[in-house]
């Protein structure tokens, strides 16, 4: 660790943030913290307050102190930085280190999905279909799951499928819905994986294919979703034992 760290000293070319990240990323709090305060501190760099924040959040190299995080969250929000409101906006969502405030947390997600932070505009168009808050926008909820999907967020392409399945601010089109489903799916998104095997089991803007229908489907309950439970048990009663047998063993195959 000693080397790793004498190594990271000496290479000019690497700014001081950058320095801090890779101790970090190493397992260094102690040496990144002590960076990334005088950044924070003497700078006023937004990224090394978002950093702190990110440390007093999840607990690397200090106590775990939520309240604490919130406070340089903020302080990294009001800066301008995109993961700091993104940051800030979850503990607001959800009530930690600060009094929960869904309105307010809407506004930090706007500010970072503005910035083009994926992870908040996926957040951003789940409060926008939800209606959490702020009115339903289906519309808008479209647009910032399309930005996040284009940047790999798996929810969000499952959330597309689900716009284009239910008419929700588009016109209804089930090959598209099976589209972004198949996008999410192949990603490991268990719901995505659960509604494209029922797709495949209803022949909804896919051609009907029961085994694939359950291969998916058992992928879906095995990460977690609770949309695949009730397609299983009608699904194997039509189907021949080889046919379940087949399903099962490519369930089981990586992607």
């Amino acid at each position: 660790m000693k080397f790793f760290n004498r190594l990271f000293r000496r290479d000019s070319n690497l700014g001081d943030f950058e320095r801090a990240a890779a101790a970090a990323q190493a397992g260094d709090y102690e040496w990144a913290l002590a960076i990334w305060e005088r950044l924070a501190r003497e700078h006023k760099m937004p990224r090394a307050q978002n950093a702190i924040g990110a440390c007093f959040s999840e607990g690397w190299g200090v106590e775990r102190d939520i309240a604490l995080a919130a406070r340089w969250f903020e302080l990294a929000a009001q800066g301008g930085d995109a993961i700091g409101q993104r940051n800030l906006a979850t503990l607001y969502f959800r009530g930690e280190g600060v009094t929960q405030d869904y309105a307010k947390a809407a506004e930090l997600y706007r500010q970072a999905a503005v910035q083009g932070d994926a992870q908040a505009q996926d957040m951003l168009a789940w409060m926008l279909l939800e209606g959490t808050v702020i009115p339903p926008n289906p519309e808008e909820a479209r647009r910032w799951s399309e930005l996040a999907a284009a940047q790999g967020i798996p929810s969000s392409m499952t959330r597309l499928g689900m716009l284009y399945h239910d008419a929700l601010g588009v016109t209804r089109d089930p090959a598209k819905a099976a589209h972004w489903w198949a996008q999410a799916a192949q990603l490991g998104e268990a719901d995505g994986q659960a509604m494209l095997g029922a797709a495949y089991h209803l022949g909804s803007g896919v051609e009907r294919d029961p085994e694939t229908a359950l291969m998916w489907l058992l992928r879906a309950q095995r990460a977690g979703s609770s949309l695949a439970h009730s397609f299983l048990a009608p699904m194997r009663g039509t189907m021949s034992e080889a046919q379940v047998n087949n399903a099962q063993r490519r369930s089981e195959e990586p992607l």
